[in-house]
């Protein structure tokens, strides 16, 4: 059985940073893509970072771009997700995923087969 847990979440100011990890147990994820995703209340959840194992190649959404960096570590199954420069509008919940029917990057949540429970980022101004 898959398992993705997050970690990392939390309270932080404007400005400031924050690193989530995310931790993958029960397959061989280094030939496949994960990514983080964001969810904020009433909206729909949105691709945020995307890293493709066989190449280390890094994918962005628009608005991440040059404040945020997702980084893997194969020997643990784990991804991170630094954040830095965080604004109020990254509150939001944030999903670890896993796409293993594909080896692309895709921004397209339906592409992904499995999901982490969430970790809640709550940035204040």
């Amino acid at each position: 059985q898959v398992q993705l847990v997050e970690s990392g979440g939390g309270l932080v100011q404007a400005g400031g940073s924050l690193r989530l990890s995310c931790a993958a147990s029960g397959h061989t994820f280094s030939t496949y893509v994960m990514s983080w995703f964001r969810q904020a209340p009433g909206k729909e959840r949105e691709f945020v970072a995307g890293l493709r194992w066989s190449d280390g190649s890094t994918y962005y959404g628009d608005s991440e771009k040059g404040r945020f960096t997702i980084s893997g570590d194969v020997a643990k199954n784990t991804v991170y997700l630094q954040m830095n420069s965080l604004k109020p509008e990254d509150t939001a919940v944030y999903y670890c995923a896993v796409r293993v029917s594909g080896y692309t990057v895709s921004a397209y949540r339906y592409d992904y087969d499995y999901w982490g429970q969430g970790t809640q980022v709550t940035v204040s101004s």
